[in-house]
């Protein structure tokens, strides 16, 4: 019988293990990722719990490790777009209909088996297919994967819990209805967890998706999927296909059944599926939720009452982990000039130390870009800033593609503070660093909020508390996540909402109650126990 209010108990943050020497995750996570180095995983799509292989399969290779092939997966088209379509409509009314506390519990299932039996294989997958260290696999693949699903089902109880009041003779409640339709979730590279929790959410919350990921994450999508699989997710609630983006949009977007799209990827991309929502907005039974984050031009400011220790810890720990590849990422810090000799001597004694090479050496800070198209985006930047006359090269500058995508870390000192390399997102290795004068204090930070027509991460550096509440006031617009003496990186699920506005996207705070409430159609419902029996009302006595 279904007569329970079942409690959620408050959800704590999976621990983050250390992988120090001669321990037994760090054991698990090597064997782990010699099984994978000598298997070649054969991908299908996952259409209405079937998987599907095709004729046309694209090869996986480390970004790292070029020579060796780690698996393929399998091509589709528009018809396996429509397939999935149809298999998510078909699944939608059961699963709409499943108790949450039922749906919460394979979600719940499914965290544990990531912090659990599966952490040494998700980590190892984003490890190989994504060039991350073991660190950045870590506290992402494993950690933020499971909190988002364990967080998301808390928030879930307290967002069905909230209810109206009721007074005499009426009973009122609300009824938080999945959207009517499917949900189109869209997933990047540089994130596990995001690439889980962008379909997972909505499909926490009774919707069915249709989900596409990345073709560069595609190897530890497929561990997501055997995941969700294994915890017992019905067939056609979340359907993975590997088809072409802009065919895949076009047959989506114009469905009379899409409900929503919730996108993590490229500013521009997301501008089209928005324009593209807007001109067959006729179309569709209802007006589709968009929930999108897009990028950032994230800032580290210094005030000159800064630590210079914190000061170059969160420039180089925000700008180069996990090659600057996190839409967080430090691309852009303003140091003043009473400070900027001995930051700089402690960031470049850092960088010398820095190591980079195969995500299988533990000792590595950075390692490879994602892929052949990011190393030469990444590697235009750099080439365009040596040539700039405002420009230094301090550190790094240099590339090479013999054994993977590797980029050096690299400094800019400019005298222009909005030359290419300060205005435009790079997404990779490259910080660019202007020195202000000291009493343009105030005239630097208009500077820093009119920059960039993002707004999604921000740091500042200082220990004058009047100042610090100052930077926080004047920068009040300029950042959806902003740090205080810290980089700018590094957002945990239910302590720190993530999300950007401007042309970050819509700020709907990745792993909290905010976003979930993007993916339910709520219906209030008014009961009259004593229904009035006559139209009139007791002012209309006769005296």
């Amino acid at each position: 019988m279904a007569n329970k209010v079942l409690k959620m108990e408050t959800p704590k943050n999976e621990p983050i293990l250390g992988y120090m020497p001669g321990s037994p995750e760090r054991l698990a996570l090597k064997e782990e990722l010699k099984f994978r180095k000598s298997t070649v995983y054969n991908i299908p799509m996952v259409i209405g719990g079937k998987e599907i292989y095709t004729n046309e399969v694209a090869d996986i290779f480390p970004p790292h490790e070029l020579s060796h092939k780690i698996g393929h997966y399998h091509k589709g088209d528009a018809g396996h777009v429509r397939q999935a379509i149809d298999a998510a409509l078909q699944a939608r009314e059961k699963w709409a209909a499943l108790a949450w506390e039922e749906r919460s519990a394979i979600f719940l299932k499914a965290a544990d088996l990531i912090s659990g039996p599966y952490r040494a294989s998700i980590n190892a997958a984003t490890m190989l297919g994504q060039s991350k260290n073991v660190y950045q696999a870590e506290i992402d693949a494993a950690c933020e994967f499971a909190d988002f699903l364990r967080f998301n089902v808390y928030y879930a109880s307290e967002i069905y819990a909230d209810q109206p009041l009721s007074v005499n003779g009426v009973r009122n409640s609300v009824e938080y209805r999945p959207l009517e339709g499917f949900v189109y979730a869209i997933t990047p590279f540089n994130f596990t967890a995001i690439a889980a929790n962008l379909c997972a959410a909505p499909a926490m919350m009774g919707n069915v998706v249709v989900w596409k990921p990345s073709p560069y994450q595609i190897y530890s999508a497929w561990t997501i999927m055997e995941i969700f699989r294994e915890a017992g997710l019905p067939d056609g609630i979340i359907n993975m296909i590997f088809t072409e983006p802009i065919e895949t949009s076009d047959i989506i977007l114009s469905h009379r059944d899409f409900a929503g799209v919730h996108f993590t990827g490229s500013t521009f991309v997301f501008q089209e599926i928005w324009k593209a929502i807007g001109k067959n907005i006729d179309r569709f039974k209802s007006y589709p939720r968009i929930v999108g984050e897009t990028g950032g031009k994230d800032f580290t400011v210094a005030h000159p009452s800064a630590d210079t220790d914190v000061l170059a810890t969160a420039i180089l720990r925000g700008a180069f982990e996990y090659q600057g590849q996190k839409c967080s990422a430090c691309s852009r810090a303003y140091i003043p000039a009473s400070l900027w000799d001995v930051t700089w001597e402690k960031m470049y004694a850092a960088l010398k130390d820095f190591r980079q090479g195969s995500t299988e050496d533990f000792s590595t800070m950075m390692n490879a870009v994602i892929s052949e198209d990011a190393y030469k985006r990444i590697t235009r930047y750099i080439d365009q800033a040596k040539s700039n006359p405002n420009n230094i090269i301090m550190f790094g500058g240099g590339y090479n593609k013999k054994e993977g995508y590797f980029i050096e870390p690299t400094v800019i000192l400019t005298k222009d503070p909005r030359s290419q390399t300060m205005v435009e997102e790079i997404f990779g290795p490259v910080l660019t660093i202007y020195v202000y004068d000291d009493e343009l204090f105030e005239q630097t930070l208009e500077l820093i909020d009119t920059t960039s027509d993002y707004a999604l991460t921000g740091a500042i550096i200082a220990q004058d508390t009047y100042v610090i509440e100052h930077m926080k006031n004047r920068l009040t617009n300029s950042a959806g996540n902003f740090y205080v003496n810290d980089k700018c990186t590094g957002a945990v699920v239910g302590q720190q909402p993530f999300g950007g506005a401007r042309k970050s996207g819509t700020n709907d705070k990745a792993g909290s109650k905010l976003n979930l409430l993007r993916w339910v159609s709520p219906r209030t419902v008014k009961e009259n126990y004593l229904s009035p029996r006559y139209y009139t009302y007791p002012y209309m006595t006769e005296e």
